[in-house]
């Protein structure tokens, strides 16, 4: 007879396992935190890498702005050019004088690279002052600024030591860059200024005081030296072994090719020949 499966009610209940078996499981979890990793073997708590220190960069030196010397005997007219300069970063104007021997006093005690000077004012032109700083500091620039569009005051500027003339009609338009043109050691002229140089050095090479050289003998252009140097026909004669006839007509062909008239012209033409110092 096969076997029955007796009634459920008649099956043992099955055995549990103690409370104590699963007191493990009823902990809360722990916290995820380093000071509960660390408590493990299993775990360890680990700063991040710290980045090295850079220094930054360093920043670019900023050049110094041109410190500037203002020279004019209106004062409004010293505002106004002030304006002009002061509106470019790398210009300052450190200084004002009303005439040119203020100038020469404020550039005694001011650290100053360039001068922009009035041409005419009284008591002390801007000529003279011009004269005076260049002896005073030899590194210092000097502008000439004037109303005067005049071929005489430009070339007695540049003689005295400007390196630059500036119309102060434009000034706005041209001051800014004659004062960096002068900063480069760069001459500025207006175009005017620089038709009146080509102009007087053409008339010159017409007269014969341009290019010497290509006019005169050899011979004509050593009796023009000692003539402007003070020596007679007969001690030129002497001195160059040649008879005093010849002297007189080398001394004749020079008058005539150069166009002048006498020993004071000839001496004066050789000093700016560069034959003689004067």
């Amino acid at each position: 007879m096969p076997d029955t499966i007796p009634p459920d009610s008649t099956l043992p209940e099955p055995a549990l396992p103690e409370p104590a078996a699963f007191s493990h499981l009823a902990s809360p979890p722990q916290p995820n935190t380093p000071s509960a990793l660390s408590s493990t073997p299993y775990f360890r708590a680990v700063s991040p890498p710290s980045s090295p220190a850079v220094a930054p960069p360093p920043s670019p030196a900023v050049p110094r702005p041109v410190r500037i010397l203002l020279a004019d005997d209106h004062a409004l007219v010293r505002r106004g050019v002030r304006l002009i300069l002061e509106r470019e970063p790398d210009l300052e104007v450190v200084a004002e004088a009303g005439d040119g021997a203020e100038a020469v006093h404020a550039a005694r005690g001011q650290d100053i690279d360039l001068a922009v000077l009035d041409i005419a004012m009284p008591r002390h032109s801007g000529l003279q002052a011009t004269r005076e700083l260049t002896a005073l500091k030899p590194g210092l620039r000097v502008l000439m600024l004037t109303m005067h569009d005049n071929e005489q005051y430009l070339f007695q500027a540049l003689k005295a030591g400007a390196c630059g003339y500036v119309l102060k009609s434009v000034a706005d338009l041209d001051l800014v860059a004659a004062c960096r043109a002068a900063m480069r050691d760069e001459p500025f002229l207006y175009p005017g200024a620089v038709t009146a140089l080509i102009r007087n050095y053409l008339d010159r090479v017409r007269h014969g005081e341009e290019n010497a050289e290509h006019v005169l003998t050899p011979r004509e252009e050593e009796v023009l030296k000692l003539v402007a140097e003070g020596h007679s026909s007969k001690e030129i004669a002497e001195l160059l072994f040649i008879s005093l006839k010849t002297v007189h007509r080398h001394r004749a062909n020079v008058l005539h090719k150069l166009g002048l008239r006498d020993r004071l012209e000839l001496t004066r033409y050789a000093i700016r020949a560069g034959l003689i110092e004067p």
